[in-house]
């Protein structure tokens, strides 16, 4: 039976409008955080017992550094928001100091064996994560306006950071967003005439703003679900996206059929988007605007893959033969 305290936990975050995944990601850390003090109820802990957790993390488990600050960012919340008992800002951990992993790049032919040997449902959604640097939630997540045709660029809307942006459209996927969209339009055809639908899903602020919107084509989701589903929010009837992990085993399983050495997912993908952007002569800016990075350094990890042995450095060996 799952813990009242959590099940409390997470309607009091759907209540403030947070989003599924981070609900999900902020109730896995904090339940992580019970088990490991033994079933203790949190508000029996605070700034010492949370530092031997966030120190667990990196002694025992080796996290990332990503990973402990989502930790700590699930445990302030918890401490803050839940139990108005704010934690200390001058917690005393070990503090993770795991160097982040270089991306992994695919070749432009092992891109076009990926996207041959994938499942056709999934052939667009993967086609715009390498086209258009996309995060895989970013492409989950498209609305049917989202997409701009005069323009041939697609809009971004509250990405990671609260950002938005608008990135390229490749002109070889316009015909068959023409037909996702249609599909999209039957979909919500056969919806609106069901007497238990509720509109799609819309941020707190549009849907009182626009109280009609939920039923236009527009805002239906590009990748619709082939289901009606129950909104863990609201309670009501809605269709929902397509899931991630869906696209995410589709990429795994073309990846084996294409007998691509390397490890292969989403975001593979967007990394491989970023590099051939750099290879084909774009300027790094442009790339990282492309990408939506806050900071320029954290695109700058793309240059050292183009980088021939570092720094441009020929082996010594090279010139023995």
């Amino acid at each position: 039976m799952k813990s009242p305290f959590l099940v409390m936990l997470k309607d009091e975050m759907y209540k403030r409008h947070y989003a599924k995944r981070t609900i999900e990601t902020y109730l896995t850390w904090i339940s992580s955080f019970i088990i490991f003090h033994k079933k203790r109820h949190p508000a029996q802990l605070h700034n010492m017992e949370v530092e031997l957790f966030l120190s667990h993390l990196v002694l025992e488990l080796d996290v990332a550094v990503s990973t402990q600050k989502i930790a700590l960012n699930a445990l302030t919340f918890l401490y803050a928001e839940i139990l108005d008992n704010p934690l200390s800002l001058k917690l005393k951990y070990v503090r993770s100091t795991r160097q982040q992993k270089l991306p992994v790049v695919l070749t432009q032919p092992e891109i076009r064996s990926l996207l041959n040997c994938i499942n056709a449902n999934y052939k667009l959604p993967a086609s715009l994560l390498y086209g258009s640097g996309l995060r895989l939630m970013e492409c989950i997540r498209l609305r049917v306006q989202d997409i701009d045709f005069d323009y041939k660029s697609i809009r971004i809307w509250n990405s990671k950071g609260g950002k938005h942006r608008i990135v390229t459209l490749a002109d070889s996927l316009i015909s068959d967003l023409h037909k996702q969209i249609i599909m999209a339009e039957h979909y919500l055809a056969a919806d609106i005439v069901n007497p238990d639908f509720s509109g799609v899903w819309m941020p707190n602020r549009l849907r009182v703003k626009y109280k009609s919107a939920s039923r236009d084509l527009g805002w239906q989701y590009l990748f619709p679900s082939s289901r009606l589903s129950i909104d863990p929010e609201t309670k009501k009837m809605r269709r929902h996206h397509i899931d991630e992990t869906g696209l995410q085993k589709a990429i795994r399983i073309a990846s084996k059929k294409a007998s691509i050495p390397k490890k292969v997912t989403p975001h593979t993908l967007r990394h491989t988007f970023a590099t051939h952007l750099l290879q084909s002569g774009a300027d790094i800016r442009t790339v990282q605007d492309q990408l939506g990075h806050a900071d320029l350094r954290t695109t700058q990890i793309y240059t050292h893959i183009l980088q021939r042995g570092g720094n441009s450095v020929i082996s010594p060996l090279s010139n023995l033969f």
